[in-house]
């Protein structure tokens, strides 16, 4: 019997496959616990709809980060931090500061999980932060560091 998958089942596949199973393993098991509909013609159409209609959020998503990535690449935050004399810094700034930042001088919401940095920044200076917008965007925030 073909049944189309509502959830993964890591033994048959993931969720929309179209998979053929014993009839007593679907009857028994797989419909009743609504984890797979029988595969008729409805549901097969159903199926491709859903499909399509998936594909083109996921293109329109894919378009927005990639818009939002070009207002983040053409824009910059300020963020200071305390020194000491001879320019030697006090502290660092963290991925939670520089989404702070973007969110009172840009008006962005970054989310800080999203800022991919290798650890702290402890100097002063410009620096290239990476922003993963989408699996596929990744953006560049130029973050000015400087003295309080």
């Amino acid at each position: 019997m073909k049944i189309i998958l509502t959830e993964d089942i890591k033994s048959l596949g993931k969720k929309g496959d179209v998979v053929n199973v014993s009839d007593g393993y679907a009857r028994n098991m797989l419909i009743p616990q609504k984890k797979g509909v029988e595969a008729t013609p409805a549901n097969l159409n159903s199926l491709k709809l859903k499909n399509a209609n998936d594909a083109k959020l996921a293109k329109e998503a894919l378009e927005a980060a990639r818009e939002f990535g070009k207002k983040i690449e053409a824009s910059a935050v300020t963020v200071s931090i305390k020194t000491g004399e001879n320019g030697k810094v006090f502290g660092s700034v963290s991925s939670r500061e520089i989404a702070d930042a973007a969110r009172e001088q840009l008006g962005f919401e970054l989310d800080k999980k999203k800022i991919q940095m290798n650890g702290v920044l402890k100097e002063l200076g410009d620096h290239k932060i990476a922003i993963r917008l989408h699996p596929q965007v990744t953006a560049e925030l130029t973050v000015h560091v400087t003295a309080e």
